[in-house]
Parts: structure tokens; sequence; C-alpha cells
């Protein structure tokens, strides 16, 4: 669900002009139905695909749609998904206590606790490459706290979370987003990489990245870093595990549930980001963080609790 309220009148009125359109509203309606390339949209609707791509771009800056480029037999192509089952606006201005009650952290990718690296690996931020490339033991590196981008052939990056909620609190879901995408030399959009999320040490799913994206520069990213054929961007992908299921942005994943991964039993949280060892496409991963890529966020953990 998409929460939106008058004390965030920027986002508000970005979102109510994306909803404007009888256009707009067509292809979100059609996306009700899975998701679709822009040519495939132009085509059902009957419109020039440059009308399209226009209108597909109000709706990714509002957030109601994601995109994502996927090989084509010509290049690559644009696939558009719906990110929200629905919308909620408050009105009220007024604070009042809620049962429903909401943890957010963000965790600098470089934070890792625990890591697995080889060969293509490293790590930069928005001033220099912080350790020699393709040399995991500088992983140990202090520098690390500075990453803004990291990235490794195989193996994994693991993070604690320090779960500050009452004792008695009961969970309802918890929510993972990160910026990812495979790891290829240079970049190539069609190298797919199965990636795992573990919490706890359960795994709750794994999301095939399409590529490693290069064919522009990240909207975040320092100029010396969009000048090079590096990996630019990825795409943001969300986890969420509730009391049923876990999904991935609102598509069910897996049977993992919030009772097999033992939150209430400590005052922490693990989650590992990485490749199985018997994965079918060991593509690698990019992990971006805040300032880097396209979107201006760490790894960020959400968990809901009454």
């Amino acid at each position: 669900m998409l929460e939106l309220s008058i004390k965030d009148p920027e986002t508000l009125k970005r979102v109510a002009h994306a909803l404007g359109s009888d256009v707009r509203l067509q292809i979100i309606n059609l996306l009700n139905e899975g998701n679709m390339n822009i040519h495939q949209m132009a085509e059902t609707l009957n419109i020039p695909v440059s009308t399209t791509a226009s209108h597909v771009k109000v709706l990714e800056e509002a957030s109601l749609i994601h995109t994502e480029l996927r090989p084509a037999t010509r290049g690559a192509m644009k696939v558009c998904s719906r990110n929200f089952d629905d919308i909620h606006i408050e009105l009220n201005q007024k604070d009042y206590t809620s049962k429903q009650k909401n943890y957010t952290l963000e965790m600098p990718i470089g934070q890792y606790t625990d890591f697995q690296v080889a060969p293509t690996c490293g790590m930069v931020n928005h001033e220099k490459f912080l350790i020699p490339e393709d040399e995991p033991v500088h992983f140990y590196s202090p520098e690390r706290s500075k990453a803004q981008l990291i990235w490794t052939r195989k193996g994994y990056f693991e993070y604690t979370f320090p779960i500050v909620i009452p004792r008695d609190a009961e969970i309802t879901n918890v929510k993972l987003s990160m910026e990812i995408c495979s790891e290829a030399p240079n970049h190539d959009h069609n190298w797919p990489s199965d990636i795992t999320v573990w919490i706890n040490d359960m795994d709750i799913g794994t999301w095939t990245s399409p590529g490693d994206y290069g064919d522009r520069p990240g909207k975040l990213n320092p100029n010396f870093w969009a000048e090079t054929t590096s990996t630019q961007y990825g795409s943001l992908k969300t986890w969420k595990v509730t009391n049923e299921s876990t999904f991935i942005d609102d598509v069910r994943l897996s049977g993992c549930t919030i009772g097999q991964l033992d939150i209430s039993k400590q005052s922490y949280i693990t989650v590992k980001v990485g490749i199985k060892e018997g994965a079918l496409h060991k593509g690698g991963i990019n992990l971006f963080g805040k300032g880097f890529g396209d979107y201006d966020q760490d790894i960020k953990l959400s968990v809901d609790f009454s």
C-alpha cells in the first residue's frame, strides 16, 4: 500500500498529477493483468510509443510503477510493473496514537558484519575507489564504512540490524528494500543472477536480476563514475515477509512467514544478501547505497508491529 499524507504535499501532488490522466489510468489498469513493455502498451492503447513512454515516465516518477530493462531480440526493452495495490491518503494533520506502529532503519551498505567475495569485486564512493579492485582481503578495511557501491561476482554480504521495539510487540510484517543488480565485467544487460535474501539465516526468496545495467549514468552518480563503462544503476527491490507468505514487490515469492524468522527471541536480526553456491545463474551482485545509482537510500529495513 502507498501511504500518502497532506504533511508531505510534494509527494501527494506528484501522485495526484500522475493519476490525473485517462491514459495513465489505462496504463495502470493494463498492468493489473501483468507486466508489459512500452511497445505492447502503445499497441493496446493505440497511441504512439513516444507518448506511451512519456506517460510511463510520469508514473515512474510518482513511484506508481517500476520499470526494468530486460534483454530483447534487439538490444533491451523497458518492462513495466505496478508497485502498489492500494493508495491511502491521510488528510487529517492531527497526530494520534495508532495501534499499528512502525520501526524503520537504513543500514549503510559498507557496514556489513560478515562477507564472502571474489573477483570481480570492489567498492567506491562519490570521491574515489576505496580499496584496490579484485583483492578480497581489502573488504576488511575500515574504509568500507564510506562505501556507496559494492560488488562481487560471488558470495554474500551480511548485516546486523538492531530491533528497538517493545518486548511484547506482535510483529505483523518485515520489509527489506535495496537497489541491486547483477555483476558482469564492465556491464552487460543480458547477465542474469539469482540473488537471494536470508533473514536470521532463513532463506526468504530469490530474485533473478536480468542483468548489470550500464547503458546510462545512474541518476545520483558522480561525474568520474558516470564517465566509465562500469555498472551505473540497479533495480529497487522490496522483500516483504508477513504472517502468510513472503512477497517481492507485492508478488508472492515463497512460503516463508514471520513465525519462521524467530525475530521475537532477540533484539536484532541478521540480513544476508548474496548468491547461493548452487544457484543456476551465478551472475554476482552490485549493491547500491545512498547517493549512488538511481535511488537515494541504503538498505532499508521496516518492521510493522502492534
